[in-house]
């Protein structure tokens, strides 16, 4: 039973988590002309030099490593607006600050392959890097308050690497409350489920389907 538990409560693998995020969509400007391009997952373009467009991170970063465009940054990640959030993740020792979902994955691919693009990258990195480490400690103190009375626990504004860490972890800890500490429960459910008025044998159902 216990290996059933464990398989159920798996977690997504990093690069696993990164190719979801690699849907969201970001501005790039061309630096070619080309038609549209008419993918499954919709159509982009026509691509003109230096008009910007919108199109998927996957396909942002494709042309990058082709050197036919540049990634424009999102506004959220320049010096000043991470420089807000990390200090309001500090000053807030049990809010977590709106980011997008894949914030992290979405740094991570830019940093990697568009750091040319992002104005003071080093800085950039750098909060980025902050923030992570500040906002996993939020949510390694907030399991440490789970007590057997807890029936769920709200974590807002998490990001997706950060749910994927938690959501196996926090399974196994309320499950192991339950169990351990409120066996009553078990008992309630068993008798509940001993009373339940049994249904009557009418014999074979008619078919009423015309025949």
């Amino acid at each position: 039973m216990a290996g059933q538990t464990d398989h159920s409560i798996s977690i997504f693998s990093a690069a696993e988590v990164e190719f979801i995020a690699e849907d969201e969509m970001i501005e790039i400007v061309p630096n070619i002309r080309m038609d549209a391009l008419n993918l499954l997952c919709g159509d982009f373009g026509p691509f003109v030099p230096q008009i910007p467009c919108t199109v998927p991170l996957w396909l942002a970063v494709a042309l990058k490593k082709r050197g036919k465009c540049s990634i424009r940054t999102p506004d959220w990640m320049s010096v000043e607006k991470l420089t807000q959030v990390l200090e309001a993740e500090r000053e807030s020792p049990r809010e977590f600050q709106p980011l997008p979902f894949h914030y992290v994955e979405i740094s991570r691919l830019l940093l990697d392959h568009a750091h040319d693009d992002i104005p003071e990258v080093y800085m950039v990195r750098s909060l980025i890097e902050d923030i992570r480490n500040v906002r996993f400690h939020k949510v390694e103190s907030g399991l440490e308050t789970i007590s057997g009375r807890t029936h769920a626990v709200k974590l807002k504004n998490l990001s997706a690497m950060e749910v994927n860490l938690v959501r196996p972890f926090m399974a196994r800890v309320l499950q192991a409350f339950y169990k351990h500490d409120s066996p009553e429960m078990v008992q309630q459910a068993d008798t509940s489920a001993s009373k339940r008025p049994q249904v009557v044998d009418r014999g074979p159902r008619r078919d009423l389907r015309p025949r």
